[in-house]
């Protein structure tokens, strides 16, 4: 096992509810010193810190990463899971919205890595953990923008792999499917406009993927998945956790004809 477990310093980004929040109170009862993140931290009991960050604005990160150093004095594990949530008919979906979403999901998640990575390159050791989504293996109807800015971040995160193993930095993906939390009030919808032609099918969207949240697994078997990639001595590219027929479907998309994958797609989404 890679130094002492036990010791390392943790920072996971969108610590405050859900994937976050689980992972946070496992790896801090294990001994972990943990740091969360969040646009508005509380104080609170918990045993872990809790340090502003939004990922819509490069200061805010500039500083948590300054704030975690001068705590901590380095920084091991990076678990980026804080991001943004986005649904709606690509026509109709504001630009202005879309930006946000890859602000968060992959420009400020970027800027937390790249100002992480000088920290584990001087001690020669660290990972990084992306949290992405199994939306982003497929272009998903009324979610395609969130599907976008998760695969940007699978194949950024690729790269990056790729560029600092050199340092003794390792990096993976994460892919959950539905998880049961409160990700369906914080995502931004566009609004479901009755004279909109796409009316009648994107609220059954919005019905199916709500029910799908409701029905997902815990975030805490997310967690015990981010657990085991931190202690693997070599982590693999990527993992997914879910459901057997959302983890099925990416393979089902590698092999079958793209016409056929779409026509699945759509009897799923009832279109």
């Amino acid at each position: 096992m890679e130094k002492n477990k036990l010791h390392k310093t943790v920072l996971i980004t969108g610590a405050s509810s859900g994937i976050g929040e689980a992972t946070a109170q496992l790896l801090s009862k294990q001994g972990f010193q943990v740091f969360g993140t969040s646009r508005k931290p509380k104080s609170s009991t918990n045993n872990w810190i809790m340090i502003a960050l939004d990922l819509n604005q490069p200061d805010s990160i500039t500083k948590a990463i300054e704030e975690v150093i001068r705590q901590a004095g380095k920084i091991d594990v990076l678990i980026n899971n804080a991001g943004l949530g986005i649904t709606g008919p690509a026509e109709e979906t504001p630009l202005k919205e879309v930006e946000n979403v890859f602000q968060a999901n992959l420009f400020g998640t970027c800027q937390v890595i790249n100002e992480v990575i000088p920290h584990m390159r001087k001690n020669k050791f660290g990972k990084i953990i992306n949290i992405t989504s199994i939306a982003g293996y497929m272009g998903l109807p009324y979610r395609g923008f969130y599907s976008a800015s998760k695969a940007a971040l699978i194949q950024v995160s690729e790269a990056y792999r790729m560029e600092i193993e050199q340092f003794g930095i390792q990096v993976s993906c994460l892919a959950p499917g539905d998880i049961a939390t409160n990700i369906a009030s914080r995502r931004f919808h566009s609004v479901a406009k009755e004279k909109s032609p796409y009316f009648k099918n994107y609220q059954a969207s919005l019905n199916l993927m709500d029910n799908h949240v409701d029905e997902g697994m815990s975030a805490q078997k997310v967690a015990l998945e981010i657990e085991k990639i931190i202690k693997s001595r070599k982590p693999k590219v990527h993992y997914l956790v879910g459901g057997f027929l959302e983890k099925f479907s990416i393979y089902l998309k590698r092999f079958l004809p793209q016409k056929t994958y779409e026509s699945l797609l759509k009897k799923h989404y009832n279109l």
